[in-house]
């Protein structure tokens, strides 16, 4: 759509020579013969520009401009004067014109001024567009974090004592790392581990159980901030600090001093914040947007992954120096795979607490116990915990069997397909110990049948009740 040019003059001729040097390059030309039409005219055909004579009878230029920015209709239209009087220049500048053309005029110069000023308009329009959407993007983002934050505080609750349900080596070497962590409550630390293994439920119980437990825990996922908010969620901006910052913001580092930043996927914050981030590190001091000094802040930081820093550290896409600063300890969260003996008290964990939600009373039968013990769990703990809430409304409330189970992994997709009771043994060497043998044997039968007991049994040629047996001592170990 062309752009509107409004023309103030009481000299038709003039009104003609100006619309004759613009209408040629695509403005649509409107026209006022005084400065009573010109006020009508901008509040009904909303200019972009108005070209305002200052020399005419009745309402004058200077005039007509104090009334156009007096209403809000017409107050930001910008105004460039026309006039032979030098003298009017400062008069024309306070009354709120930003530009002035002497008469008599050149085409070519009302042209360049017209062209110049409509570009810094529709630069100055789009960055006013750009940081209104900021500003609400900013305010979105800050309530979703205060939802995800009650969400979060209420998931690690509800998951028991920091959330670190298990009795395999693997959990008590964590435990220890993370009682090791409470008695240094400045040190940064790496979580590393698959998606879904519970690295933010390791980072709580780091700094609810250390000195910093009444003071803030403040979750950041780095994936999900724009490149173009990060400095403001992180570091915070003052009131004007640009156009649609309306008021002080304080950034995350500010949210959470005397407390822990938790930084979630790491590996995927931009370079740029990355050096922001390094400096933060090293001397704790923080500098909104728009500000001319720095404040000191007193906070922890504990990072997450669940990519290979190294690999990025070698493609240069993660800074070595950040992540020798957050590395002061690392603590290495196995995926659940890695530790299947949890898998039986995670479940039961898991069944208990909706369970108890949904007022029912619910169990796990040995084939469905046994089906997930057989399980990969690509998407580790968290994946069983969607699968344990899935299972009970599926039953009702009642027994969780096999059927009731949604597998959804590469381990669910072969299980269905029943084999021979000989292939078991030659899918992998078997333990020379007689009773783990018998029990590996037994978890490949089940996930081959689908968890179904009866047709296990089959496939191994003995009666269920040995499966069952089976099971039931596996519990009680």
């Amino acid at each position: 759509m062309a752009e509107k040019i409004l023309l103030v003059d009481d000299n038709p001729v003039n009104l003609k020579v100006l619309g004759d040097a613009l209408e040629p390059h695509g403005y649509s030309i409107l026209a006022a013969p005084s400065g009573e039409v010109a006020l009508r005219v901008a509040a009904a055909g909303a200019p972009e520009l108005i070209l305002l004579d200052i020399l005419m009878p009745g309402l004058d230029g200077i005039e007509t401009c104090r009334l156009l920015k007096e209403k809000p209709a017409t107050r930001d239209i910008p105004v460039i004067f026309i006039s032979a009087k030098n003298d009017s220049v400062a008069e024309g500048f306070r009354a709120g014109g930003i530009d002035y053309i002497t008469k008599p005029f050149q085409s070519e110069e009302v042209l360049l001024r017209v062209e110049n000023h409509l570009k810094r308009i529709r630069l100055t329009k789009e960055l006013v567009d750009k940081n209104e959407r900021l500003r609400k993007e900013i305010e979105l983002r800050e309530r979703a974090d205060e939802k995800l934050n009650a969400l979060s505080d209420q998931e690690a609750e509800r998951w028991g004592v920091a959330g670190l349900v298990g009795k395999s080596r693997t959990v008590a070497a964590i435990l220890e790392d993370v009682r090791k962590l409470h008695a240094f409550g400045a040190t940064s630390v790496l979580l590393t581990g698959e998606s879904g293994t519970g690295k933010e439920l390791i980072a709580r119980a780091i700094h609810f159980g250390g000195p910093r437990a009444k003071a803030p825990f403040i979750p950041v996922n780095c994936v999900a901030i724009p490149e173009e908010l990060a400095e403001s969620l992180f570091f915070g901006h003052l009131k004007g600090s640009f156009t649609g910052a309306t008021a002080d913001r304080k950034g995350y580092f500010e949210q959470a001093d005397g407390g822990t930043l938790f930084l979630d996927e790491i590996g995927d914050m931009p370079l740029l914040l990355q050096a922001k981030l390094l400096r933060v590190l090293e001397d704790g001091i923080v500098t909104p947007l728009g500000a001319t000094a720095g404040k000191r802040v007193n906070v922890r930081v504990l990072a997450a992954t669940n990519v290979d820093l190294d690999a990025k550290i070698a493609d240069r896409s993660f800074r070595q120096d950040l992540y020798f600063r957050l590395a002061r300890f690392t603590v290495l969260n196995p995926p659940l795979r890695q530790r299947r003996e949890d898998i039986p008290l995670l479940s039961e964990h898991f069944l208990h607490l909706f369970s108890r939600e949904m007022g029912r009373r619910a169990r796990l039968s040995p084939g469905a116990l046994a089906m997930l013990e057989a399980y990969d769990f690509p998407g580790n703990v968290r994946e069983l915990k969607n699968i344990i809430e899935r299972s009970l409304i599926e039953s009702g409330g009642g027994e969780i069997q096999a059927s009731h189970i949604r597998l959804a992994g590469p381990r669910a997709a072969a299980a269905p397909s029943p084999r021979p009771a000989a292939d078991f043994a030659a899918a992998e060497e078997l333990p020379l110990n007689l009773d783990k043998a018998e029990d590996l044997l037994i978890q490949r039968a089940l996930a081959a049948a689908d968890g179904n007991i009866a047709e296990a049994a089959r496939l191994l040629g003995v009666h269920r009740t040995r499966i069952y047996r089976n099971l039931a001592a596996r519990r009680q170990t």
